[in-house]
């Protein structure tokens, strides 16, 4: 019988959204996904994502976990401070104009976060999937909870009875910046959801039945309405060949 294949639930997350510069995004794909997988993945964190913006040509999303912030801690000063960052790092920034949009996150409830299989990887060269990763980002007022518990205790289960259940659901994670060297977003009071769907309709579906659901109508959506100090964003991301998540 053959061995299951070894499952990263890293606790700590980077959702990472990059500004690039005009028409050089495949540049940096091609660069990340043949130099920046297994190279991080050595010093002990695992590469969850990598995307496309479907609505921002120059715009590169990406998401990777960590056993936790101290490993987090050793992970990066191993990876920026060795070879492969030295010898390709200046290439990678030569295509960006930011990279500190990043928000810190942490699973939002026990099992709610990410299970990915590293060792089922595609290869380089690999064609690209044909699906739609969607990721949405509620935003709520620093030290006010009832968002957040709206969404982990009331859209979490809609969304799972009325179409293919989240990839993940996180919220942030509260600790200090262990690597200050890359700034992530302060003050930030965050619910994301990361979802997988075979293309927009069946995505545009998914959101409409939420919508119709009567609890969802009647209480959850109008509830985090309320709380939200922003309206939501929602990211619709193309994975790379060589995206775990899909």
């Amino acid at each position: 019988m053959t061995a299951a294949a070894p499952v990263a639930r890293p606790a700590v997350i980077e959702l990472r959204q990059y500004t690039l510069r005009p028409g050089r995004r495949d540049e940096l794909i091609e660069l990340f996904d043949r130099q920046f997988v297994e190279t991080q993945e050595e010093t002990g964190m695992t590469v969850l994502g990598q995307f496309r913006d479907l609505d921002d040509p120059d715009r590169f999303v990406w998401l990777r976990g960590f056993r936790d912030m101290e490993a987090r801690r050793h992970a990066l000063t191993a990876f920026y401070g060795g070879p492969v960052w030295a010898e390709h790092g200046p290439q990678a920034n030569a295509t960006m104009i930011d990279s500190d949009d990043v928000l810190l996150l942490t699973p939002l409830s026990a099992g709610s976060g990410f299970a990915v299989s590293p060792s089922e990887r595609p290869p380089v060269g690999s064609g690209a999937p044909d699906r739609l990763v969607s990721v949405t980002v509620w935003s709520f007022p620093p030290g006010r909870h009832h968002g957040v518990a709206l969404v982990r205790d009331g859209l979490l289960p809609v969304l799972r009875e009325t179409g293919p259940a989240p990839l993940a659901a996180l919220a942030t994670e509260a600790a200090p910046n262990t690597f200050p060297r890359l700034p992530v977003r302060a003050g930030e009071n965050v619910a994301v959801v990361v979802a997988s769907y075979p293309d927009q309709d069946a995505a545009r579906r998914h959101a409409d039945a939420v919508r119709a659901h009567p609890t969802a109508r009647d209480a959850i959506l109008p509830g985090i309405q309320r709380e939200q100090r922003a309206a939501p964003q929602t990211l619709r991301l193309a994975p790379t060949a060589r995206s775990l998540l899909r």
